[in-house]
């Protein structure tokens, strides 16, 4: 960590020194650690990038920054004028298989190999590749051709073996005890991170599954998966910030992702309904002092009985009473209004601060009965809706089972679920309009 703390990123990234795997790693090490790291990175890469024309070497020192940056596109394309040599090819591997161009991921860690890029680093990388790809037995082959003593030794390979593991179905024990051993070697395996993550996500272990994605997203480029997992488990804390910052993450280097987008417009309007919440619990709080009665305060005898004359029971009857309104009544003058001024202040109150008369509130209107069709329509199950996993998990929770039940709900009743935002309404809407139907209240 040492070395870490003092790396001169610039002088890595921009000189003529050395910039191998080891340097790499370092390089790694601190934008896990150092906040300022990645800043620094990003500086040097548009110093790097402002030159009119670059050696296949500094193309490789760009290439592999912009690689650990999650800038895959602009990676591939600058490591294609890369020296060729081991790092190069990896790293180009590494863009490649974020762009989705898993084959060519492929091809170029076999070549990162012989030309004497880590054997176990490349296979595994090739085998989360084909992974990726859904060509799960293709990556078993490859993890299993690796000699038993190479692999007890990888980290990486182990976290994928695990990987495959969990994606064939296999018994969580044989799973566990793979990632356990890659984390023993390398404790910020990011692979296995997420697979241990999920693990505890899958069985209702919430702060585990955090404590591991927090841990995975620290590496960089961090895996897109962790981001949006550990945000939604944020937005079930109704830490929203912390929720937001990591859609964010996603969006910063691939402002398309249409999850991440549609994530955090939903936990923007969770947010905003936590503050609505926060205001009801102040709105009851106001109407428990509203309801103390006056005579709960000491106040002189002369103030006593203005107030008792007036039909002033409660902090609320004085809320809603002007300044002019007590000085008009007889006998009550400028010394009882100053100590009736007091009292009010002791509670957050003033006079005539709700002197306006409250709304009464509109009687609801009989429900209209519906018609024979929509009596068959409603009794469809909400599955024909086919509304996407986030609305369907909200409406599970709040046991609708037909679109009959969905319809007698308000916008309001579906938004005090949680994690059901402003996108998911929308589309509950879109869907029921396109059967001319309506949430109540709309």
């Amino acid at each position: 960590m040492a070395a870490t703390a003092t790396l001169d990123i610039r002088e890595l990234v921009t000189g003529t020194g050395p910039f191998g795997p080891a340097e790499v790693r370092g390089l790694v090490e601190a934008l896990s650690s150092d906040p300022a790291a990645h800043r620094d990175l990003r500086t040097a890469v548009q110093e790097l990038e402002g030159h009119g024309e670059r050696s296949p070497a500094a193309s490789v020192r760009l290439g592999v920054c912009q690689q650990l940056l999650g800038r895959c596109r602009d990676a591939v394309e600058t490591l294609k004028a890369a020296d060729g040599g081991a790092l190069a090819l990896f790293h180009h591997g590494l863009a490649a298989g974020a762009e989705g161009l898993h084959d060519k991921a492929c091809e170029l860690f076999d070549a990162a190999k012989k030309a004497g890029y880590e054997a176990t680093a490349c296979v595994a990388a090739a085998a989360r590749a084909l992974r990726r790809a859904g060509r799960v037995d293709d990556a078993h082959s490859r993890l299993a051709a690796v000699p038993e003593a190479e692999a007890t030794a990888s980290a990486e390979v182990l976290a994928e073996r695990a990987a495959v593991l969990a994606e064939k179905g296999e018994q969580p024990e044989a799973v566990i005890a793979l990632l356990e051993k890659s984390l023993s070697l390398d404790p910020s395996n990011p692979t296995a991170l997420f697979h241990m993550a999920l693990l505890h996500d899958r069985h209702g272990n919430d702060d585990d599954a955090i404590a591991c994605y927090e841990r995975a997203v620290h590496r960089y480029p961090a895996n897109v998966g962790s981001l949006i997992n550990l945000g939604l488990l944020y937005e079930d804390r109704d830490e929203f910030a912390k929720a937001q910052r990591c859609y964010k993450r996603v969006l910063e280097v691939f402002p398309d992702h249409a999850r991440a987008r549609m994530f955090l417009k939903d936990s923007s309007a969770g947010s905003d309904l936590k503050q609505d919440e926060q205001l009801l619990r102040n709105r009851d709080r106001l109407d428990q002092i509203l309801q103390l009665p006056v005579t709960d305060f000491e106040l002189s005898v002369r103030s006593r009985n203005c107030l008792q004359k007036m039909g002033i029971q409660t902090l609320g009857d004085l809320a809603r009473t002007t300044e002019e309104e007590i000085l008009a009544s007889k006998n009550f003058g400028e010394t009882s209004l100053v100590e009736i001024k007091e009292m009010l202040a002791s509670k957050g109150l003033t006079l005539g601060q709700i002197a306006e008369p409250l709304a009464t509130e509109e009687a609801e209107p009989a429900p209209v009965e519906p018609s024979e069709d929509e009596q068959q329509i409603h009794a469809l199950p909400i599955t024909d809706l086919n509304l996407s996993v986030r609305a369907r998990k909200c409406t599970t929770k709040l046991g609708i089972t037909t679109i009959g039940d969905l319809v007698r709900r308000t916008a309001e009743d579906l938004l005090e679920c949680k994690n059901f935002g402003v996108t998911s309404l929308n589309e509950v809407r879109e869907k029921l309009s396109e059967r001319n139907l309506k949430l109540r209240g709309d």
